[in-house]
């Protein structure tokens, strides 16, 4: 099970335990690191239809930051090249 997803059911786990009805904004309040609304409410939607949490992973970015920076300053030097001809082309 991934960290999320534990995160969240011991979040809801705790809550319940407490006699409290678990709530986006209780549930966000008992989690160690921030996870984003949509994620407390999805797996809220899901805890109230089933009893049960989603499995939810982070995903990693495939490139580097600084990997997709050089993709990037390569893709507007080839524009810039190409806008150049292009003007050259039709003065």
């Amino acid at each position: 099970m991934s960290t999320i997803t534990l995160a969240l059911e011991q979040a809801i786990t705790s809550l319940i335990t407490e006699g409290k009805e678990p709530s986006v904004a209780l549930i966000k309040a008992r989690l160690t690191e921030p996870l984003p609304m949509p994620l407390i409410i999805k797996a809220l939607q899901a805890w109230k239809k089933n009893a049960k949490i989603p499995k939810i992973e982070r995903t990693e970015p495939s490139i580097s930051n600084e990997e997709r920076i050089k993709q990037l300053e390569q893709q507007v030097a080839d524009l810039t090249a190409r806008l150049t001809q292009l003007e050259n082309v039709s003065n």
